[in-house]
Parts: structure tokens; sequence; C-alpha cells
């Protein structure tokens, strides 16, 4: 029996969402349709190597501790924890059905690549970043042990909340997304359920531990919080990540309740304050990709591909 209401369920299906399991969910996202019809790919792609058209976007809880205003999924939509947590076998099983049942729906398209068609039933890679914050999972190092097993690489996305669920897994790169460079700013931005700007701190300094690839994420949103790229970079500093990427908020599903389109900032906006940042932090750009407008930085300038 699932724990998310009917109503949200109607809600998550009129947006794309299908549930693995019941309380996890897979979405197919733009750029896997576009590599589909050889349009190009996402920016994990550029950046990382991965094959968009073979990427899962998955998450195995919709349960999620901050209401952040940028924030494209349905944070007004309340989800309960569930009584019983599915196994990881379980949710890697129906995920990855749901998963193909979405694909097929492709299949009759007159410009979709049909070889990259028949690759994409085949999955290499999974962003565990799709809605929720993956480390309420309890079982989470499980499940990627449990996509591993599976040749499949793993691309964690936390809000760095659960600094000990942190400590504890091993994907093939964990983010934390980092959204503010100060509390009174994460107050604002990110709208905690509860007192959790420590456990972020904590959870930077156990990045600095990890023996896997790392990488800080910000969404940059005009008149929000792109200020003091100097107090970023002390943040940052903490978890000495392999990566930074600076990307543009977009005013795209629900943000549009909270947000307007001048929230966006441009590409150009977010190369400039990319450049700040790097300069406070002793880092150099790797990449960027103005499509969707972000920049990589690196300690070296350089990037490398997880295939």
């Amino acid at each position: 029996m699932t724990s998310i209401s009917s109503a949200t369920q109607a809600l998550l299906k009129k947006h794309g969402y299908h549930l693995a399991g019941t309380h996890g969910a897979v979405k197919t996202c733009l750029w896997l349709n576009k590599s589909l019809r050889s349009e190009g790919g996402c920016y994990k792609a550029k950046f990382y190597g991965i094959a968009s058209h073979r990427c899962v976007q998955m998450t195995p809880t919709l349960v999620c501790n901050h209401r952040c205003l940028h924030c494209w999924r349905a944070i007004e939509v309340q989800t309960e924890v569930p009584e019983k947590w599915d196994s990881p076998e379980d949710i890697v099983k129906d995920c990855l059905a749901e998963h193909r049942r979405l694909v097929s729906g492709y299949g009759g398209s007159e410009v979709m690549n049909r070889a990259k068609w028949k690759e994409a039933f085949v999955p290499k890679h999974v962003a565990i970043s799709l809605s929720g914050e993956p480390t309420i999972y309890p079982y989470l190092p499980e499940l990627i042990d449990a996509f591993h097993k599976k040749n499949m690489t793993t691309f964690v996305v936390s809000n760095g909340t659960n600094p000990q669920m942190l400590k504890q897994i091993c994907p093939t790169q964990l983010y934390i997304s980092l959204n503010a460079p100060d509390e009174d700013t994460y107050e604002k931005v990110c709208a905690p359920l509860g007192d959790t700007w420590e456990n972020i701190q904590q959870s930077l300094e156990a990045m600095k531990e990890s023996k896997t690839r790392t990488a800080v994420r910000i969404t940059l949103t005009r008149d929000v919080n792109m200020i003091d790229p100097e107090g970023y970079a002390h943040l940052i500093k903490l978890a000495e990540p392999d990566y930074v990427e600076l990307k543009a908020y977009m005013h795209l599903g629900f943000s549009r309740k909270r947000l307007s389109r001048d929230n966006m900032p441009s590409h150009y906006d977010v190369r400039i304050f990319s450049e700040h940042v790097a300069d406070a932090l002793g880092y150099c750009i790797a990449d960027e990709s103005e499509a969707s407008r972000v920049v990589l930085l690196s300690k070296d300038g350089k990037k490398c591909s997880v295939v």
C-alpha cells in the first residue's frame, strides 16, 4: 500500500512522474527526449561523459525537508514518511520497469534515432535526484550498491541535511546542493523544516573525506542568492570537492508559483558570478554549457569522464 495519497498521485502523474514501488518515483527528462532525437545531451553528458538517453532520473522517496523557492518539484504537496520502506531491490526493479515503459512510448516517433532508442532500454546511469531528499531513505547505501551491481553509474544529489548518511554512501558522484552563502539566506531560499544549517556544514566537512568523486552544486537565483561569492567559497572549502557546478535557476514547473522569469539569470550572469567564486576558491573554469546556463569549476581546470 502506497503512502502517497490519491490526489498527490494524480498530480504527480499529470506532471510525468511514475511511481516506483510504494514511495519512489521515476520520470524521463527533457534531455533524454532530445538525445533520442539526436538533438544533443544534457550538461552531465558534456561534463562527465554520461549518455543522456541511457540515464534514469529517479528518487527512492518523495519526502523532503526543504521547501526551496527554486525547486521545480511539487513541494507544496505533502508526502508522509511511509510506515514501511520498500527494499532497495524492489525499488531498482520497479524503477527500471517504469523507466522502460516510459521509453517505450517514444517508439512511434518518426524523428527518433532507433539505435539510441534500443540502447535506452538498457540504461547505464541513474541520477538519484528527481524529487525529495534521498538521504531520508534509510537503505540508500544498499540502493546504490544494487544499481552498481547492474553496472550502472550513480549520481546522488543531497541537500546535505543528513551528514551521517552521507558518510555511509559511495556513489559514482556525490553532490551537495549549496544554495546560500550564509544561514539567513539559507532560511530564505530553502525554507528548511528544522534547524539544519549546522548539518549542512557537517556534510560539507564529511564530503572532504569521501572516497568517491564529489561536487557542490549551486542553483543561482537572481535577486535571491547571487550574493557574496566569498561566502560560498568559504563553505565550499570545507568540502574541497572535485567539482563545483553553478547553474541558473530555470523558471519551470512548480517554481513558477514562487518566482518570476526575471529571477532567471542569463548564462553571462552565471559565468561572471562563477568567475568570482572561482577566484575566491582558487579553482578554475573547466567547462560550461550555455544551453543549460551552467559553469563547471575544478581544482585544475580539467574534467573527467565516468565512462
